[in-house]
């Protein structure tokens, strides 16, 4: 079995590379501190692939992490501290596993790459 994470940004924010690349990493951390064990070391094993995927907005992302979480993927939802491009609280991305790559894929399989 092949193994994922993916991380969702928000397109609309517009941030910049390095805003962006640290929330992703909170995302990637946050995520897999949450996940199995099991699942984490078959992950690892396999080369720990990683996505970074882009979604419109803040409603796509919270449409997207609901259906995750009903197949039962864990996922982590990043709000900002506010202390540089946007406001505290804002909602910049979502990790996702890591997880089957089939049962990722079945749900963000139809977004494009950041």
């Amino acid at each position: 079995m092949k193994y994922k994470q993916v991380i969702l940004v928000r397109e609309d924010l517009k941030l910049p590379r390095g805003k962006m690349s640290a929330q992703v990493s909170h995302a990637s951390v946050d995520c897999v501190l949450k996940s199995d064990k099991k699942i984490i070391e078959k992950w690892k094993d396999r080369g720990g692939k990683k996505v970074v995927l882009k979604v419109v907005d803040e409603k796509e992302l919270i449409k997207y992490m609901s259906m995750l979480e009903n197949e039962g993927i864990k996922v982590a939802l990043i709000k900002d501290a506010g202390h540089t491009v946007v406001e505290p609280g804002t909602i910049t991305c979502l990790g996702v596993g890591p997880d089957s790559e089939e049962k990722i894929d079945k749900i963000t399989g139809n977004l494009k790459m950041v």
